[in-house]
């Protein structure tokens, strides 16, 4: 079983565009914080004729940043990989600025129905108010001056996540959905642990090596560490699994016994990581509900 090693040594040069090569910049906005890293990466694709991807939380310091490392270009296509509310607000600002045409799967939802009683814990990190021109599906090319980019349907982290692939090249548009610094969050109802490593499954088998992620830095050897991604959610699987075995009935035991070693203001966000993992196991039959239960109700996530 392959290891995975998280790395955190990266600069994000804020306020500043950093070239990726010939093609791709990135500008990293300025909202670090613990979910968050140094911040959300912005990229600009193509020279001249340019897609803006992701362009970041509301926040017109950063909006700025980008139209000033774009003077005299064209910002034609604004992309988005999901509605969270450090990626697509802001979208808005940028079209407002430059009239160019909005890409997105669509507006945010959630992943499944919530049940009765049941809280949606990412509700303040979800942007209600994104609405593309132009919904993408699965395998759409988008193409620019220069430059063309497929989406991927990649749901899991958020029910509408996508990646994208840059043609012609070895680099692919990773999102939240794999990155360089921290395991992705997958957050019930908001994502779908099974929805996730399907679609960690479809981005292995693509030929890309290098991923551009939402935040941090570049991931080298891209299929080799989706594969040690899937082995160490495989490895949570089976902790989570055990301390069932051994009598844990609450989430919070569960966090409290396999992420010991996790600081403690992480731990909401890895019970929710837990929940997710317990919903991925019931939907393939390695543990039974007992009837007319939601798990929400028999694991409940910690406070």
């Amino acid at each position: 079983m392959s290891s995975i090693t998280f790395e955190r040594d990266f600069d994000p040069a804020h306020g500043q565009a950093v070239p990726i090569g010939d093609s791709v910049r990135r500008l990293t906005a300025p909202n670090g914080g613990p979910f968050t890293f140094h911040g959300t990466n912005s990229y600009i694709i193509g020279r001249g004729t340019v897609a803006v991807l992701d362009p970041g939380p509301d926040d017109p310091v950063h909006i700025e940043a980008l139209l000033e490392a774009t003077r005299g270009e064209r910002i034609s296509h604004i992309l988005v990989t999901h509605t969270h509310r450090d990626h697509s607000p802001g979208a808005a600002l940028l079209k407002a600025r430059t009239g160019a045409i909005l890409l997105g799967e669509g507006p945010h939802r959630l992943a499944r129905p919530m049940t009765t009683g049941e809280a949606h814990r990412l509700d303040a990190s979800s942007d209600t108010d994104f609405m593309p021109d132009r919904r993408l599906v699965d395998g759409e090319r988008i193409e620019g001056d220069g430059w063309a980019l497929t989406a991927i349907a990649t749901p899991g982290h958020a029910a509408n996540h996508l990646a994208f692939a840059l043609e012609g090249s070895p680099l692919l548009f990773s999102g939240d959905h794999v990155m360089k610094w921290a395991t992705t969050i997958v957050a019930p109802p908001d994502g779908a642990m099974t929805d996730y490593m399907a679609s960690l499954d479809r981005l292995g088998e693509r030929p890309e090596t290098i991923y551009l992620p939402g935040h941090g830095g570049p991931v080298e050897d891209a299929p080799g560490f989706v594969r040690a991604l899937k082995a160490h959610r495989r490895m949570r699987e089976a902790a989570i699994v055990e301390r069932i075995s051994r009598g844990d009935r609450t989430i919070a035991e569960i966090v409290a016994a396999i992420y010991r070693d996790t600081p403690s203001a992480l731990h909401g966000a890895a019970a929710l990581s837990v929940l997710a993992h317990i919903e991925d196991l019931v939907e393939r039959d390695r543990l039974l509900a007992p009837e007319g239960v939601t798990l929400a109700g028999i694991f409940e996530p910690a406070a």
